[in-house]
């Protein structure tokens, strides 16, 4: 399929996980694919992602940013348009996720801190500074969490706050840039298997019995519900959140 045809399009956290995966696709739909990384560590990675897309014949290219600073990524979203040669679809997918209760020793403030940075605030710059460069059609979709809408587990409040306030940001971006035909939304997964969380880990037993449909999910099958956002038959679609969760919370 080629529905995105020479679109130009940014994702966040892009090096591995759904966010490689959500790379691959929109370069497979035909979209030429910025994304960043975060660390040195990293960068391996992300590179060897890049030669696997141009082998294919698509084009992609990487840019080390910390979602985390505000700045960094607001030059990161003005790199890609200027090397792209515009910006029409911007994917959030960066985040991080942190556990720990409140009244526990464990709770550690800084941690929390970042996860708030990376997670929201970094979300709000990098939409704020796509805005610059989106024009008539473009595509916003955040990559938000099932756990936005309630803490399935205790030790998840601050990360489902976090998850919770990229879903109410969406609906009121949404109500921001509809005047300019921008449609903003947001992919919400459930239990993913991915190398944070694996489908074979120790958490396994305890999360495939609450899912309906007996399995973790692919970061390929959230990956497709980023391509369709991001493609014309969504053009009438904003506002919403989109689980991909197997029915985890229905």
């Amino acid at each position: 399929m080629t529905r995105l045809t020479q679109k130009r399009a940014l994702v966040t956290g892009g090096s591995r996980g759904i966010g490689a995966a959500i790379v691959k696709r929109l370069a497979a739909e035909g979209a030429n694919v910025a994304f960043t990384y975060v660390s040195n560590s990293s960068e391996e990675k992300a590179q060897a992602l890049v030669a696997e897309i141009e082998k294919t014949g698509g084009k992609a290219f990487a840019i080390k940013a910390d979602s985390a600073d505000s700045k960094a990524i607001k030059e990161a979203v003005d790199h890609a348009a200027k090397t792209l040669g515009g910006l029409d679809i911007l994917v959030n997918n960066a985040g991080v996720f942190v556990m720990g209760a409140i009244d526990s020793a464990e709770h550690n403030v800084a941690e929390m801190d970042r996860q708030l940075a990376v997670n929201v605030v970094g979300v709000a710059a990098a939409v704020r500074a796509a805005t610059a460069h989106l024009g008539n059609g473009g595509r916003v979709i955040s990559i938000g969490s099932v756990a936005g809408d309630g803490a399935a587990w205790q030790g998840m409040g601050d990360y489902a706050a976090t998850k919770a306030a990229v879903a109410a940001y969406t609906r009121g971006w949404a109500k921001d840039l509809g005047a300019k035909n921008i449609t903003v939304n947001t992919v919400q997964p459930g239990p993913i298997d991915t190398d944070m969380n694996p489908a074979d880990g120790p958490l396994n037993e305890m999360i495939v019995p609450t899912i309906p449909l007996g399995r973790y999910g692919k970061a390929e099958e959230v990956a497709a519900a980023v391509a369709f956002l991001a493609s014309p038959e969504a053009s009438y679609i904003t506002g919403t959140t989109l689980n991909v969760d197997g029915g985890f919370r229905s």
